[in-house]
């Protein structure tokens, strides 16, 4: 009964033009190997309008197109053999689907969280893994009512964007465990921590638990409003220092833009907790300038304030993904997004490698010497934290 009224959803809106998307999500030991969810959006092609299903797998996305008939019989066969759970979206009504372990169903109608009608494009100018019609993003002031990304918001939005494409790829080669707890150290007005929730959990259907650490009390109240509103039980806000929290558990840990050296707090609370991935955007580097007093073959350039300010930039995230390796990390230093959008735009990020070799362990750190050496560098400070 539950699966008929789902699929009568889903017709029913595909014949009057409001269908936005579906997702499936919770496959069962019946599924592919590697199959972690199923994405449907429509399309139209020269042979007239689609369904497109998306197959998400661990390292691969496999597209196949459907009429409408087609897409609700493949629903059919989907839904609980394959997947337990489906989310459907149109701007007429909403829709879940849930099958329990013992085999309950459970179909519940929903008020439309969106009113923009569906991108029918086949091939997108640019594939998002976020929707702009997200409700979240209005209270952020990254969209309008309509769903629309504001003109003063484009840079924010390409960088939301670019995170959530850096985070997918990380997670295709080493994917989170069942029940993930995740922390953002710094998370500001949320915009981040929000776009990574809903694309963890309404996305990739995964379970998880998220956390944004924010020293700004009214940030903090803001951000638990806007999740209790968006409906995510599964992502909440505290107000404290990056230095006093203490996670029992961390698998993904996330740092962005965090200043100075409360970015090496965030990577020795990350190193130390043993989380699986960390992804960290640094800003503000002080630190190392304060001290350099270089000594190598690069001194006579960088008595140019400016080289100087830059190399030390270079120097400060060097070793950080020097010490990163040095505690069994392999580690990736590349521009976050382009400068035309933002100034901070180098990101690090960090996959923790099982058997981290003692002599890869030794030469990371023989290196941050020399570059102490060279630079005149006393110490960096994530190595006093560690």
């Amino acid at each position: 009964m539950a699966l008929s009224q789902f699929i009568q959803v889903f017709q029913s809106t595909c014949a009057a033009g409001h269908f936005l998307k579906c997702t499936l999500s919770k496959p069962t030991s019946a599924a592919p190997e590697g199959l972690r969810n199923l994405y449907l959006r429509p399309v139209q092609l020269k042979a007239g309008p689609r369904l497109a299903f998306t197959y998400r797998y661990t390292t691969r996305d496999e597209v196949k197109n459907f009429t409408q008939e087609e897409a609700a019989q493949q629903l059919r066969q989907l839904l609980g053999p394959v997947f337990l759970n489906a989310e459907l979206f149109s701007t007429e009504t909403d829709a879940s689907f849930a099958l329990d372990k013992k085999g309950n169903a459970t179909f519940l109608p929903k008020k439309p969280a969106h009113t923009a009608p569906p991108d029918l494009s086949h091939n997108r100018e640019k594939h998002r893994l976020l929707d702009p019609a997200a409700p979240w993003l209005q209270p952020l002031g990254i969209t309008s009512k309509k769903g629309e990304v504001l003109p003063t918001a484009q840079d924010k939005w390409k960088q939301i964007n670019k995170f959530l494409e850096i985070i997918d790829s990380l997670l295709r080669a080493h994917p989170l465990p069942p029940g993930a707890h995740i922390a953002d150290m710094g998370s500001g007005k949320g915009y981040l921590t929000f776009a990574l929730y809903d694309f963890l959990s309404g996305h990739l259907g995964l379970s998880v638990q998220v956390t944004g650490i924010e020293l700004r009390q009214h940030l903090v109240d803001f951000c638990n409003q806007t999740a209790n509103t968006a409906g995510f039980t599964g992502l909440h806000f505290v107000a404290a220092d990056i230095n006093h929290y203490q996670p029992e558990r961390l698998d993904l840990l996330i740092a962005l833009h965090a200043c100075d050296t409360a970015t090496d707090l965030a990577l020795a609370k990350g190193i130390r907790s043993q989380a699986g991935i960390v992804v960290v955007a640094p800003c503000c580097h002080k630190q190392i300038r304060r001290d350099m007093e270089t000594h190598n073959e690069l001194a006579p350039i960088l008595r140019h304030g400016i080289l100087e300010e830059r190399q030390a930039e270079i120097v400060t995230d060097g070793i950080r993904a020097l010490l990163l390796e040095a505690n069994g990390y392999k580690t990736s230093v590349f521009e976050f997004v382009s400068t035309e959008h933002t100034a901070k735009n180098v990101m690090i990020t960090a996959v923790q490698q099982p058997r981290a070799a003692e002599a890869r362990r030794q030469e990371a750190l023989n290196k941050v010497a020399a570059l102490k050496t060279g630079f005149g560098i006393r110490e960096h400070y994530l190595e006093s934290l560690l």
